[in-house]
């Protein structure tokens, strides 16, 4: 009883403090913590004490799922390399740097444990970094570096972690642990691929919704247990499969399995994240009283936690500077390519009899190359975009999950938590309130962030016109097969309104509607629905070609799936049986 009534509150507590943040411009997790160390000190609050087999196991694996279904593997792709240079290397910088500077400054903390500590505040959350930046024009490239930096950066960050409790341990050694770290990440993208193959198909063959919805909520835990069974990476392979999953998701799933899938992850995503925040505060003051026993006192963490900051701050602005010089022959390699398609696609039709389907592909690699140079012409990272990137290092929820995990008995464990506690409210603080002015200040008439309307009409055009292709290519073949067509020109005229209607909204689709069988006997009605599907698939197969190739940014595509998935629901409502 007083359990659910604890449950009850802190859902309200969460949905208040988030619209209270929204009203007065103060982040969510900010009130959440100060509200959670107000109620721990209230006498009739109970201690809160979580085993850290449940933030490992509980929280961090649908949190990461939750934001790797919603990447663009397009942009993550395009971004690969600044993406593991700040999630994979600047992370296993960052934490060593602070395990050293840690040890010196304070020899009584062990290397090891100095090192734990930066292994679990080097992973950055984007959460708020991104949802500030898009409100302000934040580039869209930016954002999307960002995002993918916060997906993959806290695998790292885990596999460091245990590399570090291991070496408390006394079980170190450096080329163990180098082997170790290759095996877990190279097991972990292996596990997620193959979970997400073999979730994607199952979830694929369903037709109810609430029985996709049931599957799709075990998902990550599918990824994450057997990954850490074979002592791979669980959070890695929960990514790897997340990402999968969303990028399928277009072609393979439909229309209400993908909107149901948004929101009910959305919903976990919003409960996980500001629940830890409030949990963490409702926990300080037990922390507190652990470190007031120990020589390391409160006076002593504040202290470090400053130092720590500092440190994470100076190594993300001088790692900022190399990696932006590693990426000025990007443009040259994309040219290169997309001129070395070309050639190739030429040369095939050249030939006597060329393939239609070898063309093709050859012809969409060389568009998909094309449209990569040109992504990086317009979005190329300057100094402007690597200021922001470089003072968007705030840390969050990950962060104190990752400090949660930390197994009791672990030597200053109480201080490490404290710390990643100190650590992620400080850079929220600072960050957060400075991030606003500083993109004010690069950008004064915004970063033309989003897709732009031309865009999308031009978007919406390649569709409808897609859509209507469909349709007259369906009267004609009815007409080549000298078979009684039933449906009327009206028919036809509501289908291609239809195909227009699809995307009024501009809103995000894309799934198989099956093969279309023609009764014998069809009412006027159903000539309509006929043709009418017949546009929405051409067009679902426009909007997944135009993915490929990346000719339109991914806001741009989204937002066209979403007005399809609409549509789709209107003309095809789902089954329940």
């Amino acid at each position: 009883m007083e359990l659910g009534l604890i449950a009850v509150v802190g859902v309200i507590v969460l949905v208040g403090a988030s619209i209270l943040g929204g009203r007065i411009g103060i982040a969510a997790p900010l009130l959440l913590v100060v509200l959670g160390i107000g109620a721990g000190y209230l006498p009739f609050v109970p201690v809160i004490e979580i085993d850290p087999e449940i933030i490992l196991l509980g929280v961090l694996p649908p949190l990461l799922y939750a934001a790797a279904v919603n990447v663009p593997l397009v942009d993550f792709r395009r971004n690969l390399r600044p993406v593991v240079g700040l999630s994979v290397l600047l992370v296993i910088i960052s934490a060593v740097v602070i395990g050293w500077v840690i040890h010196v400054v304070i020899p009584d903390i062990p290397f090891p444990i100095a090192v734990a500590l930066g292994a679990v505040v080097s992973p950055t959350d984007a959460v708020a970094a991104t949802s500030i930046g898009k409100r302000l024009g934040m580039p869209d490239r930016v954002v999307s570096i960002l995002e993918g930096e916060s997906l993959v950066n806290d695998a790292t960050s885990l596999v460091l972690l245990k590399t570090a409790l291991a070496a408390v341990a006394g079980s170190f050694a450096f080329w163990n642990a180098t082997g170790t770290f290759a095996y877990s990440v190279a097991a972990a993208i292996l596990v997620g691929f193959v979970m997400g193959l073999v979730t994607v198909w199952m979830r694929s063959k369903l037709r109810n919704p609430v029985y996709d919805t049931m599957i799709s909520f075990v998902v990550p835990f599918v990824a994450f247990i057997p990954a850490e069974a074979i002592h791979a990476s669980g959070v890695l392979a929960v990514v790897v499969t997340g990402l999968y999953t969303g990028h399928h998701a277009s072609r393979r799933f439909s229309a209400t399995a993908r909107m149901n899938e948004r929101l009910n992850w959305r919903t976990i995503q919003f409960i996980l994240e500001n629940g830890v925040f409030l949990i963490m505060g409702l926990q300080l003051h037990t922390l507190v009283d652990q470190v007031g026993d120990s020589p390391l006192r409160l006076e002593h963490v504040v202290l470090i936690v400053l130092l720590v900051v500092a440190v994470l701050i100076i190594c993300r602005a001088v790692f900022m500077a190399p990696m932006l010089l590693s990426m000025r022959g990007t443009s040259r390699v994309y040219e290169q390519r997309s001129n070395g398609f070309s050639e190739i696609a030429q040369r095939v039709r050249d030939e006597a009899n060329p393939s239609t389907r070898k063309l093709r592909k050859i012809e969409l690699l060389a568009q998909r190359s094309k449209a990569d140079l040109v992504h990086e012409r317009e979005q190329r990272l300057g100094w402007r975009e690597g200021a922001v990137l470089s003072w968007s290092g705030m840390r969050g929820v990950v962060t104190l999950a990752a400090a949660q995990s930390i197994p009791l008995g672990t030597p200053y464990r109480a201080h490490l938590i404290l710390v990643a506690f100190g650590v992620a409210v400080v850079t929220l603080l600072l960050h957060g309130l400075t991030l606003p002015p500083l993109i004010r200040k690069l950008w004064p008439k915004g970063a033309n962030s989003g897709p732009s309307a031309s865009e999308l009409a031009s978007l919406s055009k390649d569709l409808i016109e897609a859509g209507n292709e469909a349709i007259d290519d369906a009267v004609a073949n009815q007409k080549k097969s000298k078979e009684p067509d039933p449906a009327s020109s009206e028919a036809i005229d509501r289908a291609r309104a239809s195909a227009r209607n699809a995307l009024a909204p501009i809103a995000l689709a894309l799934p198989e509607t099956g093969r279309i069988m023609i009764s014998s006997e069809e009412t006027p009605a159903q000539s309509y629905l006929r043709y009418a599907r017949l546009a929405l698939e051409a067009q679902r197969n426009a909007l997944l070609e135009e993915r490929a190739i990346g000719q339109y940014s991914s806001e741009a595509l989204r937002t066209a799936e979403l007005a399809l998935d609409a549509h789709e629901t209107r003309l095809m409502p789902p089954s329940l049986h």
